[in-house]
């Protein structure tokens, strides 16, 4: 395994939490300061367009899907909305959970509307639900998207949500998207970067982005200005939609090793495959996260056999 940055509990985690912050977050990250995150809150985001249709398992239909693949593989944690959770944890109770708090449908595009998600449930709400559940949750997550003309609601609960999950000791992580009528280009590496800063500023543990592009260029330096303005904050990248595995693994390794991100959020790419695939899939990117493997044996690790 590779040790990244030391872990820090910050300030706003009391004393009584201390203890529950590092054991969530070594538990999360296998002691290595690195994420390895299985997404799969797209049944709200995306609705039913990344779980039916042409390249999709068939088996990928059935929300059990998401947990069969999670119970099974070598995740940091899951992270999903708490109704699924209430509804097959009994069954997988082993999985490590990370609770979306928030989310909203693609069916209004930000050409009616900007874009505006608030939570569904409070950290509260969790907190009592993983004790009378007995499941291991681990965080919380949450949406929020800058350039909206709502972004300043957005902003204040976001801010709250990490001084009430700290209380907890439990790891927060926002999922970071400028959008919105006022911004021009949702990718670009300065805007990214900003993005950023902004999850450093609310106090998050770690922000999820999309990966930044300028023009023909999508390379994983571009990452390192985000990197930079997330100071100790951690950075992982969105999946993005399915790709061939050997390509879509190199790009993990890449950003990591170029980009200097902390770890990956992988959602399509996982779920919209069969479960032996799947399970492959997770372990192979576990393994470029958390024990530095090459891109040769991951790939190895995907198509099941020896390097």
């Amino acid at each position: 395994m590779t040790k990244n940055q030391p872990i820090r509990v910050p300030l706003d985690v009391p004393a009584k939490g201390r203890i529950t912050y590092l054991e969530n977050f070594q538990s999360m990250t296998f002691d290595t300061g690195r994420l390895m995150m299985f997404a799969g809150d797209q049944k709200v985001e995306h609705l039913n367009d990344d779980f039916s249709g042409p390249g999709i398992h068939p088996d990928d239909g059935n929300p059990e899907h998401l947990f069969r693949i999670a119970s099974k593989a070598r995740i940091g944690v899951f992270a999903t909305q708490l109704g699924l959770i209430a509804k097959y944890g009994e069954d997988y109770p082993d999985i490590p959970y990370l609770v979306k708090l928030n989310g909203k449908t693609n069916l209004i595009p930000t050409e009616h509307r900007d874009p505006f998600s608030t939570a569904w449930y409070t950290v509260e709400d969790v907190a009592a639900f993983a004790k009378q559940s007995g499941l291991s949750i681990h965080g919380v997550g949450y949406t929020l998207y800058p350039g909206s003309v709502y972004e300043h609601e957005m902003l204040r609960e976001a801010a709250q949500i990490v001084q009430q999950a700290h209380a907890h000791g439990l790891i927060v992580i926002f999922w970071v998207y400028p959008r919105g009528k006022s911004i021009k280009d949702e990718r670009g590496p300065h805007l990214i970067a900003g993005a950023c800063g902004l999850a450093s500023s609310l106090g998050s543990d770690f922000v999820k982005v999309n990966t930044p592009t300028a023009g023909e260029d999508s390379s994983a330096t571009l990452l390192k200005e985000a990197v930079l303005a997330a100071g100790r904050t951690r950075v992982i990248c969105a999946g993005g939609s399915t790709r061939d595995a050997a390509v879509f693994l190199r790009e993990i390794h890449e950003q990591i090793h170029k980009g200097g991100v902390s770890g990956t959020a992988t959602g399509r790419n996982i779920h919209e495959r069969a479960i032996p695939e799947a399970i492959r899939m997770c372990n192979a990117i576990s393994a470029v996260t958390f024990d530095n493997a090459d891109v040769k044996t991951a790939v190895a690790i995907c198509q099941d056999r020896q390097v």
